[in-house]
């Protein structure tokens, strides 16, 4: 399964939100979509969501208009819209019921996901008993118990511990496993590093840039090494102004060329003692920063 936008125009009034955006998320994957606040990745999500329609442009799935009635879709919202006062296992039904499941299967689907959360035992209590974290758990039941195909995401590790978010991370896998497109919006960029295959950054309600993430740090120059060695002295007196120590305690080092590098790791690991040496690529925090630091 293959979700595309394609060239779509958002205004409100004479604002030009979105202008031409286009972007491609496939299934078995993970898609990040990300943007400084203002950017237009709310307004992206809820024209795919059907929430309004957009001013031009289409929204496909292989490449015919979205059926809204046969292809579904699980929403994470940033900001959570769960009832504080209402027993979790009535209200978690009651969304799971509104997506099209009967009273039986909506049980049996939340009871499943209660338990794969490891939150059976809050099952008949008030939600604001939860803490947050465990809220979040919660709310993300709404966006899986009726099986959709498409899975949004936005802000998903927001107030998790380490252990939920990993017991998170694992739930993403699986789905994402099953063929099901999942897209992030985050602006915790080590989990989009960790967990997408493409991305779409967002400037100005334009896409700045877009595609296989691998592909585009491999899009930039492969003109700097790093280096981890528990003896950093030595390369840096060797070096000179090329070589730079890093925050983490690594050094960088800056080539003359993209084709000395095979020869300066050799010279690296010949004469002292390396723990790893590998080319520089930018991280994805890097990225984001370059293109969507261009919007005004």
């Amino acid at each position: 399964m293959v979700l595309e936008l394609k060239s779509i125009d958002k205004s409100f009034g004479e604002k030009e939100v979105l202008k031409g955006v286009s972007f491609t998320a496939e299934g078995g994957k993970a898609f990040g979509l990300l943007g400084r606040n203002g950017a237009g990745k709310t307004t992206s999500i809820r024209i795919l969501m059907n929430v309004f329609p957009a001013n031009g442009g289409e929204v496909l799935i292989d490449g015919k208009p979205i059926d809204y009635d046969k292809i579904g879709i699980g929403y994470l919202p940033e900001e959570r819209g769960l009832y504080p006062k209402k027993i979790i296992i009535d209200q978690l039904c009651y969304f799971a019921e509104l997506k099209g499941m009967s009273p039986k299967d909506a049980v049996k689907a939340v009871d499943y996901w209660l338990a794969r959360l490891g939150m059976t035992e809050y099952r008949n209590k008030r939600l604001d008993t939860l803490s947050k974290g465990n809220q979040q758990k919660i709310q993300l039941i709404t966006a899986l118990a009726h099986n959709p195909n498409i899975i949004i995401l936005d802000e998903p590790f927001s107030g998790l511990d380490p252990v939920n978010a990993m017991l998170l991370k694992d739930v993403v896998k699986e789905e994402i496993a099953k063929g099901k497109i999942v897209l992030f919006s985050s602006h915790q960029m080590s989990y989009i590093e960790e967990f997408c295959d493409s991305i779409a950054i967002l400037s100005a309600g334009r896409v700045a840039i877009s595609g296989d993430l691998h592909e585009i740090k491999r899009t930039y120059p492969r003109d700097k090494l790093v280096v981890s060695t528990v003896s950093p002295d030595g390369i840096v007196a060797d070096f000179g102004d090329a070589c730079t120590l890093r925050e983490d305690g690594t050094l960088l080092i800056k080539l003359t060329s993209p084709d000395e590098k095979q020869a300066v790791m050799k010279r690296l690991v010949e004469g002292y003692d390396i723990d790893e040496v590998k080319v520089f690529e930018p991280s994805l925090n890097d990225i984001f920063v370059e293109y969507a630091g261009k919007q005004i």
